[in-house]
């Protein structure tokens, strides 16, 4: 009996010893806690997509916590007016001058062939989407699919934030303003001969669109048709003319 309230005793005191170093340790070792970082970070949509400029969440609010005079309040691109305004709130800010940064969705610079990747093997083009799936994983939202072999975006789904564009190993897919309803579905370097011989639905680079255009909106660059959306009113008028039928108007709506 003596030697089971012995080891009992033992117990008891090692308990207590690591009891009162891990105590010590929390209280001399502790991170000190940005109480602002932490509100700020409530804030934010926890996305981690990087579209502030920051790696994450956790960064954006650590730098605003830190600078905020200086690090704007509106750069979280998925939380929008909503995060901006909450985040004004937490830092005695002006809701009203924070804004809530300009609206985006991404764009798919393919079409592929009537929905499909453009060929395959040596055929494909090789500047088209190829289905690899990176930007789907990329997307924290599901608002990219693969679809027939083509990325498609979910307008509804989408937040702009810009993950699909950093993931796309082809650099088809940007980000332009939610409101622009013009995109060329093409990203082509051949020449317009070349372009066509992989995909009949690539761009010609025969500048149509571009002296079209009353606003200087678009122009050829790289053998394929870009569009300045600073400029760009919308009109549609690029789309009537293009031969090759890869610049899409999409509806006010859609």
């Amino acid at each position: 009996m003596g030697m089971y309230l012995d080891a009992l005793l033992l117990l008891g005191a090692v308990a207590l010893i690591a009891g009162i170093v891990l105590t010590l340790a929390a209280k001399f070792m502790a991170v000190p806690v940005n109480e602002t970082q932490v509100k700020i970070r409530e804030c934010l949509p926890g996305a981690n997509c990087g579209a502030c400029g920051f790696a994450g969440c956790d960064d954006y609010a650590g730098a605003l916590a830190d600078d905020p005079d200086n690090v704007p309040l509106n750069a979280c691109v998925p939380g929008g007016a909503a995060a901006a305004s909450a985040i004004a709130e937490v830092l005695g800010k002006d809701a009203d001058a924070a804004g809530g940064g300009e609206a985006k969705i991404a764009r798919v610079h393919c079409r592929g062939i009537d929905g499909k990747r453009c060929g395959e093997g040596e055929a494909a083009c090789k500047y088209g989407c190829i289905a690899c799936g990176a930007c789907v994983e990329a997307c924290h939202f599901g608002a990219m699919n693969i679809i027939d072999g083509v990325a498609v975006v979910d307008r509804a789904a989408c937040v702009g934030c810009g993950a699909c564009e950093a993931a796309c190993p082809n650099g088809i897919i940007s980000v332009a303003p939610a409101d622009s309803r013009v995109f060329v579905g093409c990203s082509s370097s051949d020449k317009g001969a070349d372009t066509r011989k992989a995909c009949t639905a690539g761009c010609l680079a025969c500048g149509k669109c571009a002296s079209t255009c009353k606003f200087g909106a678009i122009e050829v660059v790289d053998n394929h048709a870009v569009i300045d959306y600073e400029k760009c009113k919308n009109c549609g008028m690029c789309a009537k003319v293009c031969p090759a039928n890869i610049i899409i108007v999409m509806p006010k709506n859609a």
